[in-house]
């Protein structure tokens, strides 16, 4: 895990200079800056975890992987990950390889899958694509949507963890206006590793309708608590 220790760009992010990424295909062409969001981070975040720690290397993992599937146009550019022989799930749905992912329209679409009847979706993963994703997201939260990991229950080969996302919507969602507010949303997650510490297996367990509920507080559209929910029941969210 030492490997996770930030970098000289980034210093919650590794892998995204130096010699190992001299030939990194970036979807904007160059590394990405995360200055805006780290800020929202530092000054919304619930832990600082002491230096070395696990808790904080855990951290700096899930952040670079984050920034890998969502800023490296090629798994093979990946150094959080074992492309050969990674796949990841979300709330206990069938097991996704990184071309399953790309064939879905990429990460956004992937966290947010849902078998909810189309015309109750208000995020419609299959009417999006990566760059329709990345640009609806970006909007609407302007200074990001920021990550941190509450705890720490089990170190490598298989870490287990609870997360945190939150971002302030200040821009429009899918007809939603933008309403200024905290949006934040609560899981848990397994990363099992390989003895290079890259990660080979991920599942995601978490609300999907935690999410979309934030982003609807503005009015706009008509929404019942059936399109968030899925008919109220809180045993199987994300479906």
């Amino acid at each position: 895990m030492e490997q996770y220790k930030g970098s000289d760009v980034d210093k919650y992010r590794c892998f995204m200079s130096g010699e190992g990424e001299k030939n990194t295909t970036w979807k904007l062409g160059v590394p990405p800056n995360f200055d805006v969001v780290n800020k929202l981070f530092e000054e919304g975040r619930t832990k600082v975890w002491p230096a070395g720690s696990l808790e904080e290397q855990v951290q700096n993992l899930v952040k670079t992987w984050e920034m890998e599937i969502f800023h490296k146009m090629n798994p093979q550019d990946f150094k959080t990950v074992d492309v050969t022989k990674l796949t990841v799930s979300v709330n206990g749905r069938k097991p996704m390889t990184p071309q399953d992912v790309a064939k879905i329209g990429g990460g956004y679409n992937m966290f947010l899958q849902t078998s909810l009847p189309e015309k109750l979706r208000v995020y419609n993963y299959k009417e999006e694509t990566v760059d329709t994703a990345h640009k609806l997201f970006t909007t609407t939260f302007p200074r990001g949507f920021a990550v941190e990991i509450l705890q720490v229950y089990s170190g490598p080969p298989v870490i287990a963890y609870k997360f945190r996302h939150w971002g302030y919507m200040e821009g429009p969602f899918k007809g939603q206006p933008p309403t200024g507010e905290l949006v934040e949303m609560f899981g848990v997650s397994t990363l099992e590793l390989d003895e290079n510490f890259k990660i080979v297996k991920v599942e995601f367990f978490y609300d999907r309708g935690e999410l979309l509920a934030g982003l609807i507080k503005g009015g706009g559209a008509t929404i019942t608590e059936d399109t968030i929910t899925g008919g109220g029941s809180s045993s199987c969210p994300f479906s």
